[in-house]
C-alpha cells in the first residue's frame, strides 16, 4: 500500500460524517421542499443542476463523454433511478414523514437480495437470508399495519406503496447497472445519469401539469434553501465524499451509511421536523435495519459477482 491509502484521520472522519449526516438529513429537506414545490419539479431542479455540475466538471477534466450506446444505458437507468425511484420518493414525502421514508427506502437491500436470488442467482436462499428477508418485510408491515396495536398511526398506504415501488425500481437498476455498457468513471456515469434524470423528471413534471401549479414568487426562503441543500450538500458534496471514501476505505465500511442514514433521518425528522417518534416507528426501524445488516453481512454464492457498495449506493443521496 502507498501513502495515498492512509489519508489523515480527520479527512476520513469528515467524509464519513458527511455521508452519514448529510444523506440522512436530505429526507427532511425533501419534505420541506415538497410542501411548496411540486414533487417531480423539485426533483427535476435538484438533479438537473447537480447533473450539469458533475457532468461539466468531468468534461472540463478531460473525461470522455459517454458513447451513443452508453447514453442509451444511462437513459434507461435514469428513468429507473430518478423518475421512478427519486420521483416517487419526492412524491411520497407529501404523505409520509421523512424519517419513515428513509426506513422504507432501506428495504432496497431486501429487494436487491431477492433479485440476486431469483434473477442473478448470486445468492442462495439460506435460512439466515430467509429470516433476514422476513424480518425486513415484518418491519414494513409494522409501519403499515392498521390492525397492530403498538401506538401511533400507520403510514399512509398510498405513500407506502409508492416507496415500495421506488425501492424495487432501485434494486432493478442496481442489477442492470452491472450488465449495461456504462462509462468507466463512476463520477462521469453518475453525472450523466443525474443529468439525464433531470431532463426526464422535467418532462414528467410538465406532463403532470406541475408547471401550472408552480409560482416561484410564492415559494418561501426555507423551501429554496432546502433545494439548495439538496443540490450542493446532498448531491455534490456528499457524493464527492463518498467517491473519496470508496478509494480509501473498505467498501464494507463505507456501506455502513445504509444503516446510519435511516437512524439519522428519523432523529432529524423528530428533533427538527416535529415528526412523531413512537413505538411503531422505533420497532419498524429496528426490524428493517436488522434485516439490512444481516443481508449486507451474508456471503454471496459467487463473491466476484456480488453487488458491491459502489453498485447499490444511492449516489446522490436521497
Amino acid at each position: 500500500m502507498d501513502a495515498r491509502t492512509h489519508p489523515p484521520t480527520w479527512k476520513t472522519v469528515l467524509a464519513f460524517a458527511i455521508i452519514y449526516f448529510v444523506w440522512g438529513s436530505t429526507f427532511l429537506a425533501i419534505r420541506i421542499g415538497v410542501r411548496e414545490v411540486p414533487p417531480f419539479l423539485l426533483a427535476a431542479m435538484r438533479f438537473l443542476v447537480a447533473g450539469l455540475v458533475l457532468y461539466g466538471w468531468m468534461i472540463a477534466r478531460g473525461e470522455r463523454s459517454p458513447s451513443g450506446r452508453q447514453w442509451m444505458s444511462v437513459s434507461l437507468l435514469a428513468v429507473l433511478i430518478f423518475v421512478i425511484d427519486y420521483g416517487l420518493v419526492f412524491w411520497a414525502e407529501q404523505r409520509v414523514p421523512s424519517g419513515i421514508t428513509a426506513v422504507m427506502m432501506a428495504t432496497i437491500a431486501v429487494f436487491t437480495a431477492l433479485s440476486e436470488i431469483i434473477f442473478l442467482r448470486t445468492q442462495r436462499l439460506t435460512l439466515r437470508l430467509a429470516l433476514a428477508l422476513l424480518i425486513g418485510i415484518g418491519g414494513v408491515a409494522v409501519l403499515m399495519s392498521r390492525g397492530l396495536n403498538v401506538g401511533g398511526a400507520p403510514i399512509d398506504l398510498v405513500g407506502a406503496v409508492a416507496l415500495i415501488i421506488a425501492a424495487m425500481s432501485w434494486s432493478v437498476s442496481s442489477a442492470l447497472s452491472r450488465r449495461l455498457p456504462l462509462p468507466a468513471s463512476k463520477v462521469m456515469s453518475s453525472g450523466a445519469q443525474m443529468l439525464a434524470g433531470g431532463v426526464f423528471l422535467t418532462l414528467t413534471a410538465a406532463a403532470l401539469g406541475e408547471f401550472r401549479n408552480f409560482h416561484p414568487s410564492s415559494v418561501s426562503r426555507g423551501a429554496w434553501f432546502s433545494l439548495l441543500y439538496l443540490i450542493v450538500a446532498g448531491s455534490i458534496v456528499a457524493f464527492t465524499a463518498y467517491v473519496w471514501l470508496i478509494h480509501h476505505e473498505l467498501p464494507t465500511k463505507v456501506g455502513t451509511y445504509a444503516y446510519v442514514n435511516p437512524v439519522v433521518a428519523v432523529l432529524v425528522g423528530y428533533f427538527l421536523g416535529g415528526e412523531a417518534l413512537g413505538l411503531r416507528t422505533m420497532l419498524g426501524t429496528l426490524l428493517v435495519l436488522t434485516s439490512v445488516v444481516v443481508i449486507a453481512t451474508t456471503r454471496a454464492k459467487k463473491p466476484v459477482a456480488k453487488i458491491s457498495v459502489e453498485d447499490t449506493v444511492e449516489v446522490v443521496g436521497s
